[in-house]
């Protein structure tokens, strides 16, 4: 699927929502009549049922109960199992585009998505968007529900925020934007309390981040900010790297997976105030203790002085990618 619309109705076929134990069949079809008849009251958990089907009870059973053939899995999500649930207990809701209402956590991994349609909007209750490892280069603003409060987009092609920061939601408190293309210092204006006026975590890992003091200085107008990683960026080498993003964030909590406690909040107290000690440089230091494959110099029969015979030079090279 390109969308992430195409993605949710694959992800429906494959959960099986009209299938035994779900759904409407000859296994609940006095349910059906009610549903198609306006005046009938639906089967309730005790109502008697007709011979020959089962209560939803009992159908609810099949889903929980680990020794039945249709249980679900122990590592399904709570989406699998809300959905699952609902559609033996009320199918009707189900119906047409009514799922989407019920839908308030919506995962798509590695489903090779492209885009974020329009389609999205139609999930008027979502709060949780998470669409790692795909595929997806632009996230449209426009096309993101205003209830959302938490945007994963790990692991895609994002270069530009341009387009996700037209009118971002609201309400958001976490998002992410670990191993994309985030290249500095263009990047940096989409940062700030302006678009994100109550985010509370930020995941910029693994891009390509460079300038350290013009990030901080638009970090610092997110005020509920508590929980930022930038590790695997090229700002991230600098050697007061830490220190200064402690000392210029004093309402951050956790930096890089890493707790900030006060005894260290403390030991760098005042380093935000000296810009002369951040480089835009850095210094990294690689050992290559084996190689293998290649032939050894010293293997080599050594000519001796005078002779006239051939001279063989080998040289080899190193490319390190950051």
């Amino acid at each position: 699927p390109g969308s992430v619309s195409a993605a949710f109705q694959e992800y429906l076929q494959h959960l099986g929502l009209q299938n035994f134990p779900c759904g409407l069949g000859s296994w609940n079809k006095s349910r059906l009549n009610a549903r198609r008849s306006p005046r009938a009251e639906p089967v309730g958990l005790e109502e008697a049922v007709p011979p020959g089907e089962e209560t939803p009870e009992a159908l609810l059973e099949l889903l929980r109960d680990q020794h039945s053939p249709w249980a679900l899995p122990p590592d399904c999500s709570p989406q699998d199992r809300l959905l699952k649930e609902v559609a033996v207990l009320a199918p009707e809701l189900l119906h047409g585009s009514r799922v989407f209402q019920l839908v308030r956590s919506l995962r798509i991994l590695d489903k090779g998505v492209e885009e974020v349609d329009e389609g999205v909007l139609r999930f008027q209750q979502l709060e949780e968007l998470i669409l790692s490892a795909n595929h997806i280069s632009r996230v449209p603003s426009a096309h993101l529900p205003r209830t959302l409060k938490v945007l994963e987009l790990c692991y895609n092609a994002v270069g530009d925020l341009q387009d996700l920061c037209g009118r971002p939601p609201p309400e958001l408190q976490h998002l992410g934007l670990g191993y994309n293309r985030l290249c500095g210092p263009s990047q940096e204006k989409h940062l700030t309390a302006d678009f994100w006026p109550n985010l509370v975590s930020l995941d910029l890992s693994f891009n390509s981040l460079t300038d350290l003091p013009g990030l901080v200085s638009q970090l610092s107008t997110l005020q509920n900010l508590h929980i930022l990683v930038l590790q695997g960026n090229p700002l991230a080498l600098t050697p007061t790297y830490r220190g200064f993003l402690v000392d210029s964030l004093p309402k951050l909590s956790i930096l890089d997976d890493i707790h900030i406690w006060p005894e260290e909040r403390q030991h760098f107290h005042g380093l935000a105030r000296q810009p002369e000690l951040i480089r835009s440089e850095a210094r990294v230091v690689v050992s290559i203790g084996e190689m293998k494959g290649l032939p050894n110099p010293k293997a080599f029969q050594q000519l001796e002085v005078g002779s006239e015979g051939p001279v063989i030079t080998y040289s080899y090279s190193v490319t390190y990618e950051f």
